[in-house]
């Protein structure tokens, strides 16, 4: 199985300002990727239920990588950073890079959701529980969605 690396930059005495993961598409590495999202907004002052939050919608945003931008496909790569800003009192910004499909899933017509099927619970857990989700197509292929918490929500 291939390693998680996990860069981060600070001094012992300040909470991580960054942090980069590159893994692949395995869904072995959501564990692993959530728990580092949920350690660094923990870390930068987000309470327990903003980090729960945040790290759900971390999980369920690779998940739909893995199922829709790779087709199951366990062995592409997924970059993952995070990254906290000042702005607005503080917020967290999280990008994840794939280089699939690159659908955008708001171009998608809205199916209603019903729970006795699966999936369509994580663009919902997106949509109410970060302050925005961007989905941008790149260059050569690929997505990267942008997902923004305030410390302090309005």
């Amino acid at each position: 199985m291939p390693e998680v690396r996990l860069m981060t930059r600070s001094n012992t005495t300040t909470p991580p300002r960054r942090l980069e993961l590159q893994v692949t598409s395995h869904p072995s590495h959501l564990a692993t990727v959530r728990k580092a999202i949920e350690s660094f907004a923990d870390a930068n002052g987000f309470d327990t239920r903003a980090v729960a939050e945040i790290g759900l919608c971390v999980n369920e945003a690779i998940a739909n990588i893995i199922r829709h931008a790779y087709r199951g496909n366990p062995s592409r790569p997924v970059h993952v950073a995070a990254q906290m800003e000042e702005r607005d009192g503080g917020r967290i910004v999280i990008t994840l890079r794939d280089w699939g499909v690159g659908i955008d899933p708001n171009t998608l017509p809205r199916r209603a959701y019903n729970p006795l099927e699966p999936g369509g619970v994580g663009l919902i857990c997106l949509q109410q529980w970060m302050d925005e989700v961007t989905y941008a197509p790149q260059p050569g292929g690929g997505m990267l969605t942008t997902l923004m918490r305030r410390r302090m929500r309005r």
